[in-house]
């Protein structure tokens, strides 16, 4: 569709088409979506919300009612919608949809379970227990659903065990590890090895999902920034090992993304995440100890140089894909 969008647009600009025709041609090109698609969209859109609301409902209706509940009926009710779903996804399977929405409720209730094994007998579990063992228990299902949504929400399972994890014990693998910024340097280690994977699976094995593959980059490169900014901010010392991971990181998301796979999604991120690096840099080792109101001034610009020759730079690799 959006190949089908800027390839219109492309004859438009050149005058290929009048005015007086664009409307017939976007017609013709496809981009208005016919009734039946909304109505499609709609079907699909209540089938979600009602999954998703039926693994809430449980939930809610356990808690509300938890004075007057055993601890048998409670148990039982979410053990037997968990069944229910179980049950739904093994039937419905010719249907991929329910299929996905099922194993996707199920495994909201693998959570619902665990929580409410952890009230109900009181074990004194830390709360990264809690996501890692529902990580653990789901990965079959998520395996089988092979659907990208189901595995982006596990993947945040895992990061929040592990921020919870690093919170707890200050560390990884107990005095192992132990820095201020180990949470951080968890989730950006989880997120770029899951985006390494899913890159080698979309080009390998065509998995779908691209809007995955940049919402871990995303989760990997916002940490890796905040971790450049932190050490600028604190003064740290060279042996950091973050002045040596950003240059790579960002050298590598050129590489990759510019050479290997053209992704201007991508190479903005980088681009943004230069720019405040270079910004803090400017303000901490420049103007720090020497703060006047031009300082400010020559921020700004520098900013907005910055953002401009970035702008162009995509534009210009934006032009020759459209090209």
């Amino acid at each position: 569709m959006a190949t089908k969008r800027r390839k219109l647009m492309s004859l438009i600009e050149q005058g290929v088409i009048p005015p007086e025709h664009v409307s017939l041609a976007v017609k013709a090109a496809g981009l208005h979506p016919p009734p039946r698609a909304w109505a499609l969209l709609i079907d699909r859109l209540l089938l979600w919300l009602g999954g998703l609301a039926l693994a809430c409902a449980v939930l809610f209706f356990v808690a509300f009612n938890w004075s007057d509940m055993g601890r048998l009926p409670r148990f039982a009710l979410v053990q037997a919608a968990l069944v229910l779903a179980a049950g739904i996804a093994v039937w419905g399977s010719a249907s991929v949809l329910l299929f996905r929405v099922a194993l996707t409720v199920a495994f909201l209730l693998v959570g619902v379970l665990l929580g409410l094994v952890g009230q109900v007998y009181q074990t004194g579990a830390d709360p990264w227990q809690l996501f890692f063992i529902w990580a653990l228990l789901a990965l079959p299902w998520v395996w089988v659903a092979r659907f990208d949504a189901l595995w982006v929400l596990w993947v945040g399972l895992l990061n929040l065990a592990v921020w919870l994890y690093i919170s707890t014990w200050g560390g990884i693998f107990g005095s192992v590890f132990i820095t201020s910024d180990a949470g951080l340097w968890g989730i950006v280690f989880i997120n770029i090895a899951a985006q390494i994977v899913w890159e080698w699976g979309a080009q390998r094995r065509g998995w779908p999902g691209r809007w995955a593959i940049c919402l871990l980059a995303l989760g990997g490169g916002v940490p890796m920034t905040l971790l450049m900014m932190g050490w600028i901010a604190g003064e740290g010392q060279g042996g950091e090992p973050i002045m040596v991971m950003y240059p790579l990181w960002l050298a590598a998301l050129y590489g990759v993304y510019r050479h290997w796979r053209l992704d201007l999604f991508m190479l903005a991120g980088g681009c943004v995440s230069a720019i405040t690096v270079t910004t803090l840099l400017l303000v901490r080792y420049v103007f720090w100890e020497t703060w006047h109101a031009e300082s400010l001034l020559i921020v700004a610009g520098a900013v907005f140089a910055m953002g401009a020759l970035s702008v162009a730079w995509l534009k210009r690799l934006n032009a020759k894909v459209a090209s």
